[in-house]
């Protein structure tokens, strides 16, 4: 009964947020950015604190440490774990309006990455001083576009930052640099292709947690490429055993 209520007010609060934006700005603001776009306070702060953040930090316990050095340390908690410890997430995930929404925005017909895919709703920890990721775009190994959904759950830093390149490589565009602080409830949009970005070292008792979410086109993927995917997740992200016990598993159709 609990969840049942839980879920329902997290699909309330989305479709209450959604119904606040001001849909045809955003739009704009997407398409003159090159598919970037950040929404300050999607969620009220102590909305998503009050739902999400303890859900987040109740699952320190399963998080998979990596280092890649000169790259990457951090934590990660992948979809599998998600899904069967705090499905709370998958209502944000899943929900119709939410969706609909990104679909809109990215004028794209946008599913659900399939059932192996540990990235498709993930969190990722900050939580020892240095704790951060290089340079990079989230590359879609999808037939199709993949579009990152980001958004704060826990900031309590000032030192860990988004970092973004905006027109990285555009043939007529100056780059634009930017950082950003996500605090608890504020969105960030992106075609995973298209940003060029990093996230700076945490400080000394600092601590920053992240909610992901992976949206495609087309959620076919090349045996090799899916091979490629999972080796990549593997090693940075979930750890071998987590990646591989369900990466060759049936996937759920994505819709």
């Amino acid at each position: 009964m609990v969840a049942a209520v839980s879920s329902s007010k997290v699909a309330e609060a989305v479709e209450r947020a959604i119904t606040q934006l001001d849909f045809g700005q955003l739009h704009r603001d997407y398409w003159e950015q090159n598919e970037f776009l950040v929404i300050p306070q999607f969620l009220p702060r102590a909305f998503v604190e009050q739902t999400f953040a303890p859900e987040a930090q109740a699952m320190k316990g399963d998080l998979n440490r990596n280092y890649i050095p000169g790259h990457k340390k951090g934590g990660s908690v992948s979809y599998y774990t998600v899904q069967e410890k705090a499905p709370l997430f998958l209502d944000l995930y899943r929900s119709d309006s939410f969706k609909n929404f990104l679909s809109r925005l990215t004028n794209a017909e946008l599913r659900f990455c399939p059932d192996n895919d540990p990235h498709s709703c993930a969190l990722y920890y900050y939580t020892e001083p240095g704790d951060h990721i290089g340079f990079h775009y989230d590359t879609s190994y999808y037939k199709g576009a993949r579009y990152t959904i980001l958004m704060g759950l826990v900031d309590r830093s000032t030192h860990c930052k988004l970092v973004c390149e905006l027109f990285k490589d555009h043939p007529t565009k100056q780059p634009r640099h930017l950082e950003l602080i996500t605090e608890p409830g504020d969105l960030v949009i992106f075609n995973g292709d298209k940003l060029w970005h990093a996230v700076t070292p945490l400080g000394e008792g600092e601590e920053r947690i992240a909610l992901t979410m992976e949206y495609v086109t087309d959620p076919h993927m090349n045996p090799v490429k899916r091979l490629y995917s999972n080796l990549k997740d593997s090693i940075g992200y979930f750890g071998l055993k987590t990646v591989f016990k369900r990466a060759f598993s049936g996937s759920r159709p994505s819709h």
